[in-house]
């Protein structure tokens, strides 16, 4: 079963969370500014990462938080979670 540790409850089964994207792509500005294209390519351009990449998760059936999660998306291994903003701390040592 794949584990995911909330940087608020700790380690959790991953039934209890919600994936909600990629971590590292940036939302155009809003207004004016903005172009079709910009919106375009935040909206349907994406990388498609094999190995380590940060994502999003809510802790839906939890404290409902958002966080981030570095997976590797070979082997589905969770490497670390964050709150976002903060640096990654891996699994092991949540768990030590």
């Amino acid at each position: 079963m794949l584990l995911i540790t909330c940087p608020w409850c700790g380690e959790r089964a991953y039934t209890e969370f919600t994936y909600m994207g990629d971590a590292t792509v940036t939302r155009p500005v809003d207004g004016p500014e903005a172009s079709d294209q910009d919106w375009y390519e935040f909206v349907f351009v994406r990388r498609n990462p094999k190995g380590p990449h940060e994502e999003l998760w809510h802790h839906t059936n939890g404290c409902r938080s958002v966080f981030k999660v570095l997976r590797d998306t070979a082997t589905h291994e969770i490497m670390g979670s964050a709150k976002l903003g903060e640096a990654f701390e891996s699994q092991s040592e949540a768990e030590g």
